[in-house]
């Protein structure tokens, strides 16, 4: 029996919900792999080090004690974070209320995470806080910090997008 189907329904723009299952949405799709993960990763690490680059370098410039300098740069990290997911599902037409929505479902744990991840590993480098702009040791554990929190934050996002969470929100606008 051969079915042919020329009476669709006329196409609308759907917007969906940011906490909305992922799994459901994708309906036919298959489940995101490690490169989803990856990317996500990706995505979120470049908010963080921006923020986290910039905090550091601010704090230590202006001599700030160095809770206030791991504070300052854990929230700029969320501030560029969030403001980069926010800037593309923007684009995407979305409102900006349902855009915080979204950019907060999407990157609040996989920002935490890394977050707590880099800032650990900063301030147990024995002399690093202490570490002028001009000195390796600065720029050197800000870098490793990076690569440890994205190495670590990769299965963490793996493990939210498998379940329709965290990126996952965000997948719907692209």
């Amino acid at each position: 029996m051969n079915h042919t189907h020329t009476d669709h329904a006329p196409r609308t723009r759907h917007v969906p919900e940011p906490y909305q299952d992922a799994a459901a949405h994708a309906g036919h799709h298959a489940a995101p792999g490690w490169r989803t993960a990856v990317t996500a990763t990706l995505h979120c690490l470049t908010g963080c080090a921006i923020g986290e680059v910039l905090g550091m370098v601010i704090g230590t410039a202006a001599g700030l004690h160095n809770g206030a300098t791991v504070a300052l740069s854990v929230v700029l990290a969320f501030v560029f974070g969030y403001g980069l997911t926010m800037r593309g599902v923007r684009r995407a037409g979305v409102p900006l209320r349902q855009a915080v929505r979204v950019a907060l479902a999407a990157d609040t744990v996989s920002i935490a995470v890394m977050e707590l991840l880099d800032n650990t590993v900063v301030v147990t480098v024995p002399g690093a806080m202490d570490a002028g702009l001009a000195d390796l040791l600065f720029w050197g554990s800000l870098a490793a910090s990076l690569a440890v929190a994205f190495t670590l934050t990769v299965p963490v996002n793996h493990w939210m997008i498998g379940r329709g969470k965290g990126h996952a929100a965000v997948h719907a606008y692209h």
